[in-house]
């Protein structure tokens, strides 16, 4: 080191991605901040795998100089090997160095659109549409940024580095960090299009999407996608065997899905445009392996009334269909019609009130019963969730509940009969978020043991080996159809699952004469200082006795 230069102070990775946070503090919506930091980081790892790529041929083909001159300019040899082709006026570098310039919005979205157009798996991940459909590249221009914003953000991102922060997954670490925050910190709205990672890991631990394809008909930001790849890597298997196809109505949140998959070269089928699962079927007809998803609370107005009514995915359920004003069991259905017959298998979140639903709500449930299509019921704790800090229910639905064999493992025949398990008392573990200076935000998480011990209750229960699986009260039950018809074809597992009233384990005789005692101490306190008060005021010639 040069005598007299100063060496960079070291600073956490959460500090650089706090930092990149606050640099458009106070301009635009959350969502707009939130778009611009995910996009420049997009940008910027889009940029270190080009270099990377780039220096790998120059090092394959850097003898002959005609033969690497064509080399390096070829989309191809890029995009086979999972890397974008990036124009020079695209890369990372190019943008550090101009990050100063008065025209840097303008470089920002000139390079986001060269990115798009020379790589056709990104088509309207990195754009806008006008109303006629066609992509615009004016994001940054418009955001209301100053010159000054915009360096700022991008020097910080730039500090994101591989070689400087050696995470085993940098990408998938900024990702998840951004995806998390921007909910936490958002509107009810805003934070739908993330799940927290735990309740994603545990639907993949417990649907076990090995191979086929995997399907989200509400993708969000595509962290049910970024798991079941995560469950394929932990189990030894083979990405390769995996299929993704999703579809998501929020054009904002299905462009923030395409980058995020993108980026960690997860490759996807998303449809052409965003699109209502309902309204705009964009993988009509098609039959899937596994479905992981967790569709908005309770969704107001998904129709209309007059709308849907001839569809075939709500036809076969008692001949009624789900109400205009909650699509709760719309979800349910579409996901059956969906599921492969012979062995799909999904993992979803509903709100709790699903369980007890009345009206026609209860007339499609039992159906669903009857056709024997739920498999397990599982109410979560409660405060998980950023839209809501309620307790919600993940639901197991099994096309295929004969005996087999699955991943391994010998199953039993589970017909007629429903797993229920009650995880409302497991809030102990929190995690905090900092959501702005000052500002927190407290939520239930999950452990690695915890989702452990759900997915072993589940698999013993569906064990050949019966005796590997036991009612536990207050926790888990095993229920028959019958039992489930005997209770109005109700799913909620307090209706099940034993309870325990704790207070006939207390012994009374002890316990009064604990109060007793404490109620002494009390007393006697309290006639002490009366008398002092009498006293005082005796003192002053104001007697109150």
């Amino acid at each position: 080191m040069a005598k007299g230069a100063k060496k960079e102070k070291e600073v956490s990775l959460e500090t650089v991605l706090w930092n990149c946070r606050v640099a458009l503090r106070g301009i635009g919506s959350t969502e707009k901040n939130r778009d611009a930091v995910i996009s420049l980081v997009f940008l910027k790892f889009a940029g270190d795998k080009f270099e990377k790529r780039y220096q790998e041929l120059k090092e394959q083909y850097g003898a002959d100089e005609g033969l690497f001159n064509i080399m390096k300019d070829k989309v191809s040899s890029y995009n086979s090997v999972n890397v974008f082709y990036l124009n020079e006026t695209s890369r990372w570098s190019y943008i550090v160095a101009h990050a100063g310039d008065n025209d840097i919005a303008v470089i920002l979205d000139t390079a986001m659109a060269d990115i798009e157009r020379t790589n056709p798996s990104l088509k309207g991940a990195l754009s806008s549409r006008d109303k006629d459909g066609n992509p615009v590249y004016t994001f940054f221009a418009t955001l209301g940024a100053t010159t000054a914003k915009l360096k700022d953000l991008i020097d910080n991102v730039n500090k994101i580095d591989e070689k400087r922060f050696q995470e085993e997954d940098l990408i998938g670490r900024v990702y998840e960090y951004f995806l998390q925050v921007y909910a936490a910190s958002g509107t009810k709205e805003d934070g739908e299009f993330y799940t927290p990672a735990c309740v994603v890991k545990l639907i993949a631990e417990m649907i076990e999407p090995y191979s086929g394809t995997v399907y989200d008909p509400c993708c969000g930001s595509g962290g049910m996608f970024v798991q079941s790849m995560k469950f394929v890597d932990r189990h030894k298997g083979n990405r390769q065997k995996i299929s993704i196809i999703g579809q998501e109505s929020n054009p904002d949140t299905w462009r923030l899905c395409k980058m995020n998959l993108a980026i960690r070269g997860i490759a996807h089928n998303l449809g052409e445009k965003n699109a209502s699962t309902f309204t705009d079927d964009l993988h009509k007809d098609k039959k899937v392996d596994y479905i992981m998803a967790n569709p908005p609370f309770n969704l107001k107005g998904w129709r209309s009334e007059d709308q849907l009514t001839d569809d075939p995915r709500f036809k076969g359920y008692g001949g009624v269909m789900p109400p205009v004003a909650n699509a709760n069991y719309a979800w349910v259905e579409h996901i059956i019609s969906k599921l492969d017959v012979t062995h799909g298998i999904a993992g979803f979140l509903l709100a709790n009130g699903a369980l007890n639903a009345d009206g026609d709500e209860k007339t499609i449930r039992s159906q669903i019963l009857e056709k024997d299509r739920v498999e397990a019921i599982i109410v979560l704790p409660r405060d998980m969730f950023y839209t809501t800090d309620i307790s919600v229910t993940l639901w197991i639905v099994n096309m295929n509940k004969h005996a087999g064999t699955v991943n391994g493992r010998q199953l039993r025949d589970r017909t007629n009969q429903v797993l229920f398990m009650d995880l409302r008392t497991w809030n102990q573990n929190i995690e905090e978020i900092v959501i702005d200076k000052g500002k927190k935000k407290k939520k239930t998480v999950l452990t690695d043991e915890q989702i452990a011990k759900v997915k072993q209750v589940y698999n013993n229960w569906q064990s050949t080996d019966t005796s590997l699986y036991k009612d536990v009260p207050e926790f888990c039950q095993s229920a028959t159809l019958d039992e489930i018809r005997a209770k109005d074809y109700s799913l909620a597992p307090s209706k099940y699952i034993e309870f325990i009233d704790h207070d006939l384990d207390i012994d009374y005789e002890k316990e009064m004469s604990r109060i007793q005692s404490e109620m002494k101490d009390v007393l006697k306190i309290e006639k002490k200082s009366q008398a002092m008060l009498e006293e005082a005021f005796r003192g002053i010639g104001y007697g109150i006795d």
